[in-house]
């Protein structure tokens, strides 16, 4: 397989990213990590830890299942990658750094991002009036479940 020039810069230039990324959060760069990382950034669509173990063992055949799952623990750990279950309760996983929120099919189970900052505005300005007694609001994300029309 060939690889450009462009698409062998826009690979180092990701990586780089990531390496970034994972040194900003005090973790260790690893070949397996960057794999990760990687795969979460290829399989845009909030993949499954299986999509991610079959994506990074075509570059690494030897990674144990186990290693990917305990990297995306520490991934989601550190604020990295967020866990998404479904209606089914399949962990999917965003490595979307933005806040938003999600768009979630029962039938297909598509998952698409969903930024709106008026939504945004109005359920900060409703959690910061309404007390809830010994809870600290950190992040407000939802996940508002229908029918994708193209499905």
């Amino acid at each position: 397989m060939l690889v450009s020039k462009l698409e062998l810069f826009h690979f180092r230039m990701r990586q780089n990213e990531h390496k970034k990324l994972l040194t900003e959060h005090g973790l260790k760069v690893t070949h397996q990590r960057l794999a990760v990382l990687e795969a979460l950034m290829e399989l845009s669509n909030h993949p499954t830890a299986e999509m991610i173990i079959g994506y990074v063992k075509i570059k690494y055949p030897k990674i144990a299942v186990a290693t990917v799952y305990n990297i995306l623990d520490i991934l989601c750990k550190d604020g990295i990658v967020r866990k998404i279950k479904t209606d089914q309760d399949f962990v999917r996983y965003d490595a979307e750094p933005k806040s938003h929120h999600h768009l979630y099919c029962s039938t297909c189970e598509v998952i698409e991002n969903y930024y709106d900052e008026e939504l945004d505005a109005i359920l900060r300005n409703y959690f910061k009036h309404k007390s809830i007694p010994d809870w600290e609001i950190k992040e407000i994300t939802l996940q508002i479940a229908g029918q994708y029309n193209k499905c």
